[in-house]
């Protein structure tokens, strides 16, 4: 009996169906890892190329030599001169659109998924109006919470952080759906762009020169610490938004399936939005207003890994830390020696390659 047992056990296992299912785990797989290890590949290239460009001449050995030189014992570094050029003034820039883009992209996977819009983006809730709002308001009347030269930063966090908790007390009286959260974020957005023209009209010239500067997005004025406060909300927020990927493939199913499920939906959705919303205020008060990548980036990963949102959230940011690096570097390089924003860059080259991935992509992305 015990052989016959395991006869049919073998012959189970060995099956068309389960070896079809082993088969299209291992491409799966062998795919994922393609991805993680190509975009880690571009990232480095980038770090190196943008680290380059610049008055110094520097060659792209010589800015790895130089980080490498950092991290390992022994390691030959170069001179002291080239060495406060990159770590001084080079890299922070770069790690800052390293960082930003990873934020934006994932917090844009998040809400697509929890919201179940292909469109929604870490702005659908009006987060970045209410940053630009903040701004404007620090920088044509000096008015602000926070003084001094965090008058800005402060003014564009805080109406950020204000934008997505009101947006969920007026999504409550619709049972906090996606299509209540969405119309709640509409409704603040155009009002508050409303406020940011009323503002930029009572303004000067240069005041209004100088809001819709901020407007256009900005990575020249990173530094370590603008980094180090932005990275304690990155490590905060991002493992627990990857933590809740599961529940957002849940969700994915619909609300009462999820239900049945033994999901908290509301809970979930409430955790998801602000937490996005909080990483979202923090970035965008200290580099300005920068659209497309969270739009554009958990499209491309889905394209190329799949749906499934413990891969797709984790592997956006890596497509988003690319996008935005990507568009930064060729914003100062296009026209050099003029500096593009980057907000507008992203605005150049998403626009059109989201169509291109409208048009022509032949996988269903959503």
């Amino acid at each position: 009996m015990k052989s016959i047992a395991h006869l049919h056990k073998t012959d189970k296992t060995n099956s068309p169906v389960a070896s079809d299912i082993r088969n299209q785990f291992l491409q799966k797989l062998v795919k994922r890892s393609y991805f993680i290890l190509g975009s880690l590949f571009i990232i480095i290239f980038l770090v190196g190329y943008a680290a380059v460009l610049g008055s110094a001449n520097l060659s792209i050995l010589e800015v790895y030599q130089t980080i490498f030189a950092k991290f390992v014992p022994g390691f030959e570094s170069t001179s002291s001169l080239y060495n406060a050029i990159i770590w001084e003034i080079r890299l922070p820039r770069i790690v800052m659109a390293i960082m930003a883009g990873a934020a934006l992209a994932l917090t844009g996977a998040v809400m697509q998924g929890v919201l179940q819009n292909p469109l929604a983006e870490p702005f659908t809730l009006g987060i970045s109006s209410a940053a630009a709002s903040g701004a404007a308001i620090a920088i044509v009347t000096g008015a602000g919470i926070i003084g001094g030269h965090y008058l800005i930063i402060g003014n564009a966090f805080i109406f950020a952080m204000g934008a997505t908790i009101v947006v969920y007390l007026l999504a409550q009286f619709r049972g906090m759906t996606p299509e209540s959260m969405i119309l709640a974020g509409i409704a603040i957005m155009f009002f508050l762009n409303a406020i940011t023209s009323i503002v930029q009209y009572i303004g000067t010239p240069d005041q209004v020169e100088a809001v819709v500067f901020w407007m256009m997005g900005n990575l020249g004025k990173s530094t370590w610490t603008t980094i180090a406060s932005t990275s304690i909300l990155f490590i905060v927020v991002v493992p627990i938004l990857i933590y809740k990927a599961n529940d957002i493939n849940i969700i994915g199913s619909g609300d009462e399936t999820a239900k049945s499920l033994g999901i908290n939906v509301e809970r979930s959705r409430i955790i998801c939005m602000i937490l996005s919303g909080l990483i979202t205020a923090g970035y965008t008060a200290f580099i300005g207003i920068i659209g497309f990548v969270g739009l554009i980036a958990p499209h491309v990963t889905r394209m190329i890994i799949g749906g499934d949102n413990r891969y797709v959230i984790p592997g956006s940011a890596l497509v988003g830390s690319i996008i935005l690096l990507g568009a930064d570097t060729l914003g100062r390089t296009i026209i050099s020696p003029v500096i593009l924003p980057v907000g507008v860059m992203t605005a150049v080259l998403g626009v059109p390659f989201f169509l291109f991935l409208f048009l022509k992509g032949k996988k269903k992305m959503w």
